[in-house]
């Protein structure tokens, strides 16, 4: 993120550790107005929003290492709860009220709200407002205030709501709103700022400001996420319609304008409408062809390439030089020792995910990495349950930290890109109106760029002309974004608002046995199984120069390598040739042999663990994705507790 100086001005929430839920400092309002009155100042206001991006609570945690464990993102906990983010991958974070990182989380996200109600009551009271650079700030203000709400109703639910800067005397301990409410807030905030935005190209920072693009994508990202599913405080998963009063609630209504014409949006159906909308209007405005390399998106992530009228619409900028964010440390090839530093992965792949892509498809190798990095170019095979994300891979970077350097490389994080613009508005017009032209020219633009030329009648045009139902195409949108979007980390709160995460998780536990069966010769005779016994139970691999060349990648090969060796020995005089193998589908079941020598067979530790804290078999009932409220925080509060929501509070 650029450098500035934040000026410390005005009311200032400041979160306690002690008996207040909240405290408040109220110094001189001369330096508010002076600041706010010209937009020099304001911006670095602003970017006082922005510096809580910076901290932990955002860089590893909410970004990525909180958004495990589903269908695609995964990383397997221990064997029990512990009492750390791994709960959380487990889905047991119902156990963790009294962990820190949860509570810093929380506070910053609110830190960062009242920021931003503090520049946007600076810039309402401007004598200057009516500038366009004015104007922009404040839509500005807006979307980071949008996201900031967008992350605590999905890691927490109903939340408290602020729209205006705490201010002494005023009331901080409040109840909570109910989801929704906050989503049509923020959502008619949007609406109501965009149109007085910048374009990317409008302006010097470019993408790595929150700019007009994003502010539409956004529009309709909240408009999917208002029209689907959460859990509500019994710990179902349901919709405003089914539960709240939308027809007489205002609070739950946006009001927009159709070409001149005036539009409320109430029901779930006309949400989608909204999110349809806007995602036309971008369109409209500044339509952009997807990137042909789809690699390289990331990769000018990992070099500070910041394009404009490209792929991604917004970036949070951890900066051009090393000392931000750690995305290349905790996301990202996994680098044991190199010139540039080391990782500690904590965002990873699963198995089905990696076999789910088509063959021919290329961001499958793009997104998932089957190798990791003992050096700058000395690479080693991982294991099927180690599978890393591909996107980032700090040896990428053009400015070196050193060698000793973890953390703080400096890599921007992706918080929107085109292709979910496109996908967002293939779905809302399939939900509206089934697989029409307008949907299946939506999810076409975006395969195209996933096959070559040769194979674009089979892979784009037959395979989208063959959705002929709502069902098959809404099947065919949450399969495409996973192919898109795998590490990114959407996935999680993709799959509660469709209110799926639950079939996915039964069906990802399902197809790892099966599959682990299949490697191991067992329960053949079942379909479900057989249909796996081609898949590879070993991949064989040659190493030259420290760079590994897989025989077979997917299936067993055709014929298995004469000369295989120890990896150690490959290289090695009259090995030149030779292969090394490393286990693959074989590790996905688990073979235990009882002290009398009987040999049974189970699910694996990895399949057992990752998911524990969900136990339906039928994938039915609501997976306990929420957080609690921290402990500290729920003790200094009258109203604010962890009852209900599903969270699971027992490790048994």
């Amino acid at each position: 993120m650029k450098k500035y100086i934040i000026l410390i001005i005005s009311v200032t929430m400041i979160f306690s550790s002690c008996n207040d839920f909240l405290k408040v400092e109220s110094p001189s309002t001369f330096d508010a107005n002076y600041v706010f009155s010209n937009s020099g100042d304001a911006k670095k206001m602003v970017m006082g929003v922005y510096s809580l991006f910076a901290q932990d609570s955002y860089t590893s945690r909410m970004s990525c290492v909180w958004m495990q464990n589903t269908d695609v993102e995964v990383t397997a906990p221990g064997a029990l709860a512990d009492g750390s983010r791994r709960d959380i991958w487990s889905l047991q974070g119902g156990l963790l009220a009294g962990f820190g990182d949860i509570y810093t989380a929380w506070q910053h996200n609110y830190l960062a709200i009242d920021r931003a109600n503090q520049c946007i009551e600076g810039i309402q009271n401007s004598p200057v407002k009516d500038s366009k650079d004015m104007k922009m700030l404040l839509g500005e203000t807006y979307c980071l205030r949008a996201y900031r709400y967008f992350l605590l109703c999905n890691f927490w639910g109903d939340v408290p709501y602020f729209r205006t800067a705490a201010k002494e005397g005023m009331e901080l301990d409040t109840p909570k709103a109910d989801k929704n409410i906050i989503y049509s807030g923020i959502i008619q905030d949007l609406v109501n700022c965009e149109p007085d935005m910048y374009f990317a190209d409008e302006f010097s920072d470019g993408i790595e400001r929150m700019n007009r693009e994003f502010a539409l994508g956004m529009i309709a990202r909240l408009s999917l996420f208002r029209a689907g599913y959460g859990v509500t405080a019994n710990g179902t998963m349901k919709r405003a319609d089914d539960y709240l009063d939308i027809q007489n609630n205002d609070s739950l209504a946006v009001k927009y304008s159709v070409d001149g014409r005036a539009v409320i949006a109430r029901t779930s159906k006309e949400y989608y409408e909204l999110a349809k909308y806007y995602c036309q209007k971008l369109i409209s405005l500044k339509n952009r062809p997807l990137n042909p390399d789809f690699a390289s998106i990331f990769k000018n992530e990992c070099q500070w390439i910041k394009k404009v009228n490209d792929d991604v619409l917004y970036e949070v900028a951890f900066g051009s030089t090393n000392g931000g964010g750690d995305v290349g440390w905790c996301i990202g090839v996994t680098v044991t020792g190199s010139s540039k530093g080391t990782t500690t992965i904590q965002t990873g792949l699963t198995p089905t995910y990696y076999y789910t892509f088509d063959e021919k498809d290329l961001r499958r190798d793009a997104t998932c990495a089957k190798v990791s990095y003992a050096s700058d170019i000395d690479q080693s095979a991982v294991g099927i349950t180690g599978l890393a994300i591909a996107k980032w891979n700090r040896l990428w970077l053009t400015s070196s930290p050193g060698s000793a350097s973890s953390k703080g490389t400096g890599i921007n994080w992706p918080l929107m890109r085109y292709s979910d613009v496109l996908l967002m508005l293939a779905e809302a017009e399939n939900e509206l109106n089934g697989p029409t032209d307008l949907a299946k020219e939506m999810l076409s633009t975006v395969r195209t760029r996933a096959f070559n030329g040769s194979d674009l009648t089979e892979k784009v045009q037959n395979y989208v002309n063959n959705l002929g139902t709502k069902q098959s195409f809404f099947d065919a949108i949450v399969n495409e974004r996973a192919w898109e979007f795998g590490g990114e980390c959407l996935r999680k709160f993709d799959l509660v608002r469709w209110n799926n995460y639950g079939q996915k998780i039964t069906e990802t536990k399902t197809m790892i046995d099966n599959i682990g069966k299949a490697a191991l010769g067992l329960d053949l005779g079942n379909p479900e199984v057989a249909k796996f016994q081609n898949y590879a139970d070993k991949l064989y691999y040659q190493k030259k120069a420290g760079v590994i060349t897989f025989l077979n990648t997917l299936y067993k090969p055709a014929t298995v390598p004469a000369h295989i060796v120890d990896v150690a020995d490959l290289g090695k005089a009259g090995n030149e040739d030779a292969y090394a193998a490393i286990g693959w589908c074989n590790s996905l079941y688990k073979k235990v042999t009882a002290t009398d020598g009987t040999i049974t067979y189970e699910t694996a530790d990895f399949t057992a663990r990752c998911w524990r804290g969900y136990t339906d078999p039928t994938g039915v009932s609501a997976v306990p994705y929420l957080l609690p409220i921290s402990s500290q925080t729920v003790a200094t509060s009258h109203y604010l507790n962890n009852n209900g929501y599903g969270l699971v509070t027992s490790s048994n």
